[in-house]
């Protein structure tokens, strides 16, 4: 950061009164502030990481007061962040303003592999943090176990599923499955059943596995009772609100049985509980029904969810949610995106696979093309109706797809219009804010929509497209560094 930028930055906090995602203000008039360990965490542990601004006393509306000493201030926060697993290094920027000095620290993100980053006295359960607005939570044990879960790459879908044994499994199943995995494989085709069994994931050092009682068992739920999907239809676009007969929800199940078996219970729930409308073709006079939502979309969601979801001891006892609001549809699968994914990134880069195995199952059985084409279908599916672009959510616990059906308060797409109309885009001042340069975090937390990816999209790109608003590094679109500054007619 040079000067000039933690000017700009400084004045900004000044004019929106808060702190944000990305920004910890300190006053340090009088000293170095204590406890910055959380914030230090809290920053290393996104993507995008933080900045330390001091020198502002945030209970006085953030007025300019400076710090006491530049010079120590810096050491003692570095020597703060050297108490950090691993070690964390800032880069520190200063600036006069007559008698008064402001210093920045900004703090880098730690790579995904060594995550999270926690105070080393407290070790790695009690000292991470993430960041939860202008806030450092603790990390739960879930949340810590996420990152190691992939640091270490374990591989849930293949841990011993506990009392399960061959009697619990469709072996008529699993013999087609070996038969259509040995085919055109004669060296696998030629070994001992049990090291088949060994090698293709049904079993591991000889006990079932998750993958092997998830595809094949006779009644998997009876062993893990949460491993299934709650299926529910609201008559409101929020739970809560009743119809007028007074019900809360005009249907609800479980669905239960394999992976297969719950993804087409939960397509026919979908099909039983959306709207179809109808038309007349005009020239052959046939009749055409349109579902409320584009089916392959609905499959590609539903799939990934019972796929990719968190299959560890941490979220065994947490089912897959299928919410059916009235102008919408919510899919929440335990644990969020895995790996170094980001939601930029979706459908656009391959990820890293949470579960292999069970993908590489599905994909044998025809469940499943494992070609990662499932976020482009989703959007192309609804691209292709006219309907809102998909909106993704990482909670990092969990995982959100929702799939708007274009009516009541639904999010609107962006179309061609919106691009040529910057004025119809800037409904929430985007382009006043936008007069002092912005980052990504600054103009999701100004928007304040749940969906970073949804509210950039919805609100920022179209006025970048039109030229309402320009990028500070053309040439570096997805740099840390970007910033997006409103053009002076």
């Amino acid at each position: 950061m040079v000067e000039k930028e933690l000017r700009d930055l400084i004045e900004s906090i000044r004019v929106r009164g808060c702190e944000g995602q990305t920004i910890e203000v300190k006053a340090a008039r009088q000293g170095c502030p204590e406890r910055l360990y959380d914030t230090i965490s809290a920053f290393s542990n996104q993507n995008s990481g933080g900045i330390f601004v001091f020198g502002l006393e945030e209970k006085n509306g953030f007025a300019k007061v400076g710090v006491y000493d530049a010079q120590d201030l810096e050491r003692k926060v570095m020597e703060y962040c050297e108490q950090m697993t691993p070690i964390v290094r800032p880069q520190f920027t200063e600036v006069d303003e007559g008698e008064l000095t402001f210093v920045s620290a900004e703090i880098p993100p730690v790579d995904i592999a060594e995550r999270p980053c926690f105070k080393t006295a407290k070790g790695r359960l009690h000292g991470s943090y993430i960041r939860v607005g202008d806030g450092d939570k603790p990390m739960t044990e879930y949340e810590v176990y996420s990152y190691e879960a992939f640091r270490k790459k374990y591989q849930d879908d293949i841990r011993p599923a506990e009392r399960v044994s061959f009697q619990s499994l469709d072996m008529s199943k699993v013999k087609t499955y070996l038969e259509r995995k040995t085919y055109a494989r004669p060296n696998l085709a030629g070994m001992p059943e049990a090291q088949q069994y060994e090698l293709t994931g049904i079993t591991r050092d000889g006990k079932i596995t998750m993958a092997a009682l998830l595809l094949f068992g006779l009644y998997p739920q009876a062993f893990y009772p949460q491993l299934s999907i709650i299926a529910t239809c609201v008559p409101a676009e929020q739970m809560g609100i009743l119809d007028t007969e007074g019900n809360r929800f005009s249907d609800t199940k479980r669905i239960e049985g394999t992976l297969p078996d719950m993804l087409e219970g939960a397509l026919t729930f979908v099909r039983a509980n959306m709207r179809t409308a109808t038309r007349i073709d005009k020239e052959t006079g046939e009749r055409i029904d349109i579902p409320q939502y584009p089916m392959d979309a609905v499959r590609e969601a539903i799939l990934n969810a019972l796929v990719h979801r968190d299959y560890s001891l941490h979220t065994e006892g947490m089912p897959i949610q299928l919410v059916m609001y009235s102008n919408r549809i919510e899919i929440t699968n335990p644990g969020g995106l895995y790996g170094r994914l980001t939601l930029d990134q979706l459908g656009n880069a391959q990820p890293d696979t949470r579960n292999p195995v069970l993908v590489t199952v599905m994909e044998t059985l025809g469940e499943t093309e494992n070609r990662y084409s499932g976020i482009p279908t989703i959007r192309f599916a609804m691209k292709n109706r006219n309907l809102p672009e998909p909106v993704f959510a990482d909670r990092r616990s969990e995982f959100v797809v929702t799939l708007y059906n274009g009516e009541h308060g639904a999010a609107g797409s962006v179309g061609d219009e919106d691009v040529k109309q910057a004025n119809v885009q800037d409904e929430k001042g985007l382009l006043k804010f936008c007069r002092t340069p912005r980052s990504r975090s600054e103009i999701i937390a100004y928007l304040n929509i749940a969906s970073g990816q949804y509210a950039l999209r919805r609100y920022l790109d179209p006025l970048v497209e039109c030229g309402a608003i320009r990028m500070t590094l053309p040439n570096k679109p997805r740099s840390s560094k970007q910033r997006y500054v409103a053009v002076e007619e």
